[in-house]
């Protein structure tokens, strides 16, 4: 099928995480991304994980389907050739600092109509990353254990990943913004404003400025009952939001009566996910015996046909025994690193969803791109290679 973003071509000067997941966000959906790179590579190129040849896992999954372009970014004329990039197509995402003929200002002279995303660290140009951003929004201090004194970090970076996504939107309504009225835009967005904007949204800034304090609860859920069980060979997670889940739960275990009679005794109503949380502990005590008298396989059975939401705990060894079965997954062959089982894109259209495409070397596409994108005649590209103004030696 043809994808929706057949046709756009956007060009990526990027490093780590956030924009280099936006632009394969936009290369699943049929765009022509061309990451554009310094000579040897970006801050990025070696970072963990690592394939056994040494190749970065990290870098090979981020960059997925997309073309790749190395120039001497700190010459003005590998300057000029990204700047020539950007006006044949339109559409440039970058978390680069400015360089000079690379700014918004500058680029949109011969490009009107240029769609610029700007990733930034904080709203006033500022550094940050995903680490100090999460440090500053204080999730750090509601994570971890209940005796937990000292803030602890989440290893996921939640808002890189967001920030990613949020540049895709914001990429995509301008490009819908430009089509209706011929305008370009400059789109700029803050790291530190995507996570306070969330850490607003789900309602953890009313709350504080209520007077809430938030409790540090482990493996629990806020606001209903969910938490950690050990198993007679694991530990599962389970989790009700709903009424029907707290009934499909304590019919499956054989608690009705016991949990009925607590809600006498204790004057309360488990239908009610304030009452579910308050009893938590309670609740748990209850429960836990069930759980730890059989295997992750039996409480899986148990639990069948209910409404009810778990899932066993697994590390990424034991994910990995299951790929196979996974739609999402499918063989990939990376060169450099070899085959292995790689994501596509979660998004289905339709029934159909991209399958994953290997991510370019570094620098692959610098001739093709620099020919048939800005008509370099191969003498020209040559020339470029001799003088290490573009492409890998």
């Amino acid at each position: 099928m043809t994808l929706p973003l057949a046709g756009m071509r956007v060009i990526e000067l990027s490093s780590f995480v956030a924009v280099p997941l936006g632009g394969m966000t936009l290369a699943q959906l049929g765009a022509d991304v061309i990451r554009v790179d310094q000579i040897g590579g970006g801050p990025d190129i070696d970072r963990r994980p690592l394939a056994p040849s040494g190749r970065s896992l990290y870098w090979a999954g981020l960059n997925k389907g997309k073309r790749s372009v190395t120039v001497d970014l700190r010459s003005p004329e590998g300057r000029e050739l990204v700047a020539g990039l950007v006006a044949e197509s339109g559409t440039v995402v970058t978390n680069a600092p400015p360089r000079g003929g690379l700014t918004y200002e500058v680029l949109r002279e011969t490009r009107p109509d240029l769609i610029h995303v700007q990733l930034q660290g904080r709203r006033d140009g500022g550094n940050a990353v995903d680490y100090t951003v999460n440090a500053a929004v204080g999730f750090p201090a509601v994570t971890g254990p209940p005796e937990q004194t000292g803030p602890v970090n989440h290893v996921l970076p939640a808002w890189d990943i967001a920030c990613g996504l949020y540049l895709t939107v914001g990429l995509l309504a301008a490009e819908r913004h430009r089509l209706r009225t011929g305008e370009g835009q400059s789109l700029r967005v803050a790291l530190q404003d995507v996570a306070l904007a969330t850490a607003g949204n789900l309602g953890y800034l009313a709350e504080a400025q209520l007077g809430g304090v938030r409790p540090r609860l482990g493996n629990s859920l806020f606001g209903d009952f969910g938490r950690d069980f050990a198993t007679a060979d694991g530990r599962v997670m389970v989790v009700t939001l709903t009424p029907r889940h707290w009934r499909d739960l304590v019919e499956a275990t054989g608690f009705g009566e016991v949990t009925a009679a607590l809600e006498r005794a204790l004057g309360a109503d488990f239908r009610s996910a304030g009452d579910r949380y308050t009893y938590r502990e309670t609740l748990a005590g209850v429960l836990a015996p069930w759980f730890a008298s059989r295997t992750c396989a039996q409480i899986e059975d148990g639990l069948k046909g209910t409404s009810v939401l778990y899932s066993r705990y697994r590390d990424f060894t034991e994910l990995t025994a299951d790929l196979d079965t996974e739609p999402l997954m499918a063989p990939l062959d990376q060169p450099g690193i070899g085959p292995h089982l790689a994501p596509g894109s979660p998004l289905r259209l339709g029934e159909t969803s991209t399958p994953p495409a290997p991510a370019p070397t570094l620098g692959e596409h610098t001739d093709e791109v620099l020919q048939n994108v800005l008509a370099l005649s191969r003498d020209r590209v040559k020339d470029l290679r001799t003088r290490r103004i573009a492409g890998e030696s």
